[in-house]
């Protein structure tokens, strides 16, 4: 079973929420110099995206400016289907496991959906804190915040994570849409999920999928 997530409403949404959960996210305990990069934080956890009423479903694993995305259901490209998506923000790179074919496909971001990183949404307008919540049974801070994205205003509820400031949840107030972590984990994340894996051939290509599903 394969299922659709080719539409740009998705695409944007995940990136929204993951160039934000790679903002500046830190691990308790650092104390930051003012000189000093921000380090970033690590964690996995289970995403789940709901489209009216339909539910979509990853294993998120971030690791600084890389994601790996393995899907519950494969996408698909033009070279067949991928289950597993690994994002490289430091490249400027997504790049899709075929792995029937030992193949790697390689694609660039579009420069429309490599989001800036940092603690604002992008188009943000206004943001409200709401008070004190809870989010994948960790304490948050809930906020009402409206953006505008090439022309469309749309407005959010957005779940903060306290500890780590990374979103937790995001709820669209104009459409059946959300983003929310059912589990969610710090931990320190191998190196070599992110990395090229042996033995696959790299392939690039122009075209990113254009169905997930």
């Amino acid at each position: 079973m394969f299922i659709r997530l080719g539409d740009k409403s998705w695409w944007w949404g995940l990136c929204l929420l993951l160039a934000f959960c790679l903002g500046q996210a830190v691990m308790p305990g650092h104390v930051l110099a003012d000189d000093a990069a921000t380090p970033l934080v690590e964690f996995s956890g289970s995403l789940i995206k709901t489209v009216k009423g339909k539910r979509y479903q990853a294993q998120v694993f971030a690791k600084g400016d890389r994601l790996r995305l393995e899907y519950k259901y494969a996408i698909r490209t033009e070279r067949g289907y991928a289950a597993i998506e690994i994002i490289r923000l430091d490249r400027s790179e997504t790049w899709y496991l075929l792995v029937q074919q030992k193949e790697l496909l390689v694609t660039g971001l579009d420069p429309d959906d490599l989001l800036p990183i940092g603690p604002t949404l992008p188009g943000e307008q206004e943001r409200t804190l709401v008070g004190d919540a809870t989010a994948a049974g960790r304490t948050a801070k809930l906020f009402e915040v409206q953006v505008d994205h090439n022309g469309r205003v749309e407005r959010f509820y957005e779940w903060v994570d306290v500890e780590t400031n990374v979103v937790l949840k995001l709820v669209s107030r104009d459409r059946e849409w959300s983003f929310e972590y059912e589990r969610f984990r710090l931990s320190p994340q191998p190196a070599y999920y992110f990395d090229e894996p042996q033995g696959y051939k790299k392939r690039m290509t122009a075209i990113a999928p254009q169905g997930r599903g």
